[in-house]
This record gives structure tokens, C-alpha cells and sequence, in this order.
């Protein structure tokens, strides 16, 4: 395997876990799916069971076992599914496919999502132009930053590589069962690979591989090194 092939969708992602599949299966690397999640959002809504989705004004569907709570904000595209929580304060802004099992806790904001089945960022989390995938968690107060302060295109730092994305809006890749600690900023073009964690208070930027910790002193460690 390649160091560039790390970043590819399917070293990243089980896509058994995402009403997104297919959209993903048509990429190489998972960013390129940004700017079509919109769209891809309204088809697949007007293609869902009405016995199990009820429609919540334009372009928002939500599952019927959802558990939507009193005082949030839900913009469409949107596309919420099966027993997910969107708990009070929440600030959907549209473009956001959330997946089965999920938690959108109180004060958390999506904008241009993809959540895979059992995500969770259940407090005072910003998640922007970013894909998360199956049972991935963000800390309280965990951020993504999805545009550059010189509001040039965002590029992957591959160690001393850079990998062109083409977009000026890109927030953090979280592959399968990435755990992200309190208080973290994921700056643009972050990428993590599965299983891997971000300790808490950290600033990251580029790729932390699979089976990494990345600590807020911006070492990385195999998990198995941990203390």
C-alpha cells in the first residue's frame, strides 16, 4: 500500500454503514463527495418510504424512530435516520445525510455532513464540510475548521507530501471508530484513519494513520504505546 492510498474512501470507511454508499463508492478519496452532498440528499430523499420517513418541510426527511427534541434548527437537504437524537439547540444548516443511531447534542452545529450509523457529537461540537465515519465520537467541544484563514484551497499534508483537494472549504475525514478528545481543533484538510485517537486539547492538521494517537503536544504514538 501506498502512503496516498491511506486516504483513499475504502482504506477509511465501512460503507455498509452510510445511506451514502454509493455516493462514496464513486470516489477515490472521501472529499471529493463534498460538494455533491446536497444533491445526493435530494434524490435519495424523494426515493424514501414514506411509512418510515415523514417529511418535515423542504427537503428534510426524519426517520419516525427519531427522537427529534424541542428548540433546534433543521435546514433541508437533510436527511436524519433510525433512532438518532437531535437533542435541544441543535443547528442542522443543511447538506447533512446523518445516519442511523447518531447523537446531535445540545448547541452542536452540521453544515455539509456526512455522519455514518452511530456518530456521536453530542456537545457544543461545529461539524463542517466533513465526513465521520461508523461509531466515530467527537469530545465536548470538539471542532472542525473548515476554511483557511487565507481562504486558499485546503491541502492534505501527507508527511512531506501535499495532496491538491481543489477546495476551499474542507473540514476533517474521521475514518471507523475515530475518537476525538475535548476541546480539539481539527484545522482544514484533516484526516484520520480508523480506530485512531486525538487526545484532548490538540490542534491537528494532515493525516494521522490508522491505529495512531495523536497527542496535544502533536506527538504521535501507536495506540499499543500508550500509558
Amino acid at each position: 500500500m501506498t502512503e496516498e492510498s491511506k486516504l483513499y474512501t475504502k482504506e477509511l470507511y465501512d460503507l455498509t454503514h452510510t445511506a451514502a454508499a454509493s455516493l462514496l463508492e464513486s470516489t477515490t478519496y472521501p472529499w471529493e463527495a463534498l460538494p455533491r452532498i446536497g444533491q445526493f440528499i435530494r434524490e435519495l430523499g424523494k426515493s424514501l418510504p414514506p411509512e418510515e420517513y415523514e417529511q418535515r418541510g423542504e427537503d428534510v426527511w426524519i426517520h419516525k424512530t427519531a427522537k427529534i427534541y424541542p428548540n433546534n434548527y433543521i435546514a433541508g437537504p437533510c436527511i436524519i435516520g433510525p433512532e438518532t437524537e437531535v437533542r435541544p439547540g441543535a443547528f442542522i444548516r443543511g447538506n447533512a445525510l446523518v445516519g442511523a443511531g447518531c447523537v446531535v447534542g445540545n448547541s452542536t452545529e452540521l453544515k455539509n455532513v456526512i455522519l455514518f450509523d452511530s456518530v456521536q457529537v453530542p456537545h457544543y461540537n461545529y461539524v463542517g464540510d466533513s465526513i465521520l465515519g461508523y461509531k466515530s465520537h467527537m469530545g465536548a467541544g470538539a471542532v472542525t475548521s473548515n476554511v483557511k484563514q487565507d481562504k486558499t484551497p485546503v491541502i492534505v499534508h501527507l508527511g512531506f507530501r501535499k495532496v491538491e483537494t481543489g477546495l476551499k472549504k474542507f473540514g476533517a475525514m474521521l475514518g471507523d471508530h475515530v475518537e476525538v478528545g475535548c476541546n480539539s481543533v481539527l484545522n482544514p484538510g484533516t484526516v484520520v484513519g480508523k480506530g485512531s485517537r486525538v487526545y484532548p486539547l490538540s490542534m491537528m492538521r494532515g493525516f494521522l494513520p490508522s491505529g495512531m494517537i495523536h497527542k496535544n503536544t502533536g506527538e504521535t504514538i501507536p495506540l499499543q504505546e500508550r500509558n
